[in-house]
C-alpha cells in the first residue's frame, strides 16, 4: 500500500543513516542508467524509458509484466520508476495482498485521476501467487488505464498469468545477469559512499568466488559481499581474502575456470561417466559444475547430446527426458534447476547404452563426403508437376500402404549405396526390438520373407 507514517519514518531514517540498510538496498539503482544488465529493455523509446519519462497521450506507456529469475532486477526496475516518475506509486505484494487491497488501490487511483489529474503506477510483486479471481480484479483498471501496472513474476506468465491480463500488458523478459554485470555492481558497492566507501578491497580470487556463489543473482552477490566485508573489518583487515569469503559464506571455493580447461575437462568427465554408467561419478562432476556456478543451460545441452550419442534407441525415452529437463532448467534456473539436472543425469547414467545412432549417421555422412551419392531412383522422384511422367519420374513406384504389411519390395537408396547398412542396432535395452524390426524390414525390401 502507500507509505504510512511508520514507513515514512523508516525511509527517513535510512536516508539519514544509510548504513542501517542492507548493502543490497543501499546499492539499489536510483536511475535507469544505474541498472546493471537488461540493456535490451532500457533502449531509448522502450516501455520502461517511456514510463519513467511520463510519456502520455493516446500512445502512453502500457502496463508491463516483468518475467525473470530472482535477483536480476525486477523489483529494482519498479523502484527506479517509483523514484523517477512524477506519478503516484503504490506497491503491493501478492503474498500479503488480496482483492480487497487491490480494489482499494484502484479506487484511490480513480480518485487521484479525477481529483487532481495524478496517474497511478501499481507495482505488484509475485503476481503468479494471485488466484484467477484476484487477477481478474485488475482487468478494469488496466484496460481503462486507471493504473499502469508493473507486475513481476519468476514463473512463466503463460502458465501463471490469466490470458486477458497478458493481452492487455507488454511482457518483458529479463535476461540473467552476467559475471561482468555483477562484477561492475560489486566494484561500485566497494567504492561508493552509499556502499562500503572504500573500506575494503576485493582481490580477483575472492571476487571470482563471490560471483560463483551469486549464480547471476545481484541480491545474493551484494549480501555475500557485505558479510565478507564485515568479517574482514572485524579482523582488522582491509582486504577481503578468499579465505574470509569461504569462512563467511561457509562454502569452499571450487577450482573451476568456466572459460578454461576445467570447464571442458569436468564437462567431458560428466559425459564419460554417464556413458560408462557410473551414476555416482556423474553426480560428482555435476555437483562440481553446479557449485562452480556453471550455466545450467550448458549442462542441459550436454545431457541432450549424451541422450542421442550414447543411449539412442536403447532407451527411446532418454532424449525426451533430457529435452524436458532442458526446458525445465530454462524456466526455473538455479537453485531448483539442480534437482532437474540431477534427475536427468541419474536417468541417463543408468539407462542402457547404444551408440548405433551415432555410428549410423557418421557412416552415412562419410559415404556422402566420399562422393557416394548418385541420382535419386526415378520411381522415387517427384511426379506432381506437368511433364514428370514423360521423364519417367514416379513411374513404377509402389505405394507401401497398398501392400500387406505396408512394406513394398523396391529400391530406395541410389545405386552407389544400394545395399549398404549404416544402422547396426545393438541388443541392449529397447534397441533389441529395433534390431528385430530392422532385420525383418531389410528382408522384406529385398523381396524375401513373408
Amino acid at each position: 500500500m502507500e507509505p504510512d507514517l511508520f514507513t515514512a519514518a523508516a525511509e527517513e531514517r535510512q536516508e539519514k543513516d544509510p548504513s542501517s540498510s542492507p548493502l543490497a538496498v543501499r546499492m539499489r539503482p536510483r536511475t535507469l542508467d544505474e541498472v546493471v544488465g537488461q540493456r535490451h529493455l532500457l533502449k531509448p523509446g522502450s516501455p520502461l524509458r517511456r514510463l519513467v519519462g511520463g510519456d502520455g497521450g493516446p500512445a502512453g506507456a502500457s502496463s508491463v509484466i516483468l518475467w525473470g529469475p530472482p535477483g536480476i532486477g525486477k523489483t529494482t526496475l519498479a523502484y527506479v520508476v517509483s523514484k523517477a516518475t512524477d506519478k503516484r506509486f503504490v506497491e503491493l505484494s501478492a503474498i500479503t495482498a488480496g482483492v480487497k487491497e487491490v480494489r482499494a488501490v484502484i479506487d484511490g487511483a480513480r480518485r487521484a485521476v479525477g481529483g487532481y489529474g495524478k496517474e497511478t503506477v501499481l507495482f505488484l510483486d509475485e503476481i503468479h501467487r494471485f488466484s484467477k479471481a484476484q487477477q481478474d480484479s485488475l482487468l478494469p483498471a488496466v484496460e481503462n488505464r486507471w493504473v499502469t501496472l508493473i507486475a513481476a513474476t519468476t514463473e512463466n506468465p503463460y502458465f501463471s498469468v490469466i490470458s486477458p491480463l497478458l493481452s492487455r500488458s507488454l511482457l518483458l523478459t529479463l535476461e540473467p545477469l552476467t559475471d561482468e554485470d555483477l562484477s561492475g555492481l560489486m566494484r561500485r558497492a566497494l567504492t561508493e559512499e552509499r556502499g562500503l566507501g572504500g573500506a575494503v578491497t576485493l582481490p580477483g580470487d575472492a571476487e571470482a568466488h563471490l560471483l560463483r556463489i551469486a549464480g547471476g543473482d545481484a541480491r545474493r552477490a551484494l549480501t555475500a559481499l557485505e558479510a565478507a566485508a564485515g568479517a574482514a573489518l572485524a579482523k582488522g583487515e582491509a582486504e577481503i581474502t578468499l579465505e574470509t569469503v569461504e569462512e563467511t559464506v561457509d562454502r569452499a571455493a571450487v577450482t573451476y575456470d568456466r572459460d578454461g580447461d576445467q570447464h571442458y575437462d569436468v564437462a567431458s568427465a560428466l559425459i564419460k561417466s554417464i556413458r560408462g554408467s557410473d551414476v555416482d561419478a556423474a553426480l560428482h562432476y555435476l555437483a562440481r559444475m553446479i557449485e562452480a556456478g556453471e550455466d545450467p543451460r550448458f549442462i542441459a545441452r550436454r545431457l541432450m547430446i549424451s541422450a542421442s550419442e550414447d543411449i539412442g534407441l536403447a532407451d527411446p525415452n532418454a532424449l525426451p527426458l533430457a529435452v524436458a529437463a532442458a526446458q525445465a532448467v530454462a524456466m526455473i534456473g538455479f537453485p531448483e534447476a539442480a534437482l532437474t539436472l540431477s534427475h536427468a543425469t541419474i536417468a541417463l547414467a543408468l539407462a542402457p547404452k547404444s551408440n548405433a545412432a551415432t555410428t549410423a549417421i557418421a557412416a552415412a555422412q562419410a559415404d556422402v563426403r566420399n562422393g557416394l551419392a548418385g541420382p535419386v531412383p526415378a520411381h522415387l522422384r517427384d511426379g506432381h508437376y506437368k511433364g514428370a511422367a514423360k521423364l519417367g519420374h514416379a513411374q513404377g513406384y509402389v505405394y507401401p500402404h497398398d501392400v500387406p504389411g505396408a512394406i513394398a519390395a523396391q529400391q530406395y537408396a541410389p545405386d552407389p549405396v544400394h545395399g549398404r547398412r549404416y544402422y547396426e542396432p545393438t541388443r541392449y535395452g529397447a534397441e533389441a526390438r529395433y534390431a528385430d524390426v530392422a532385420h525383418m524390414v531389410r528382408e522384406r525390401l529385398k523381396g524375401e520373407g513373408g
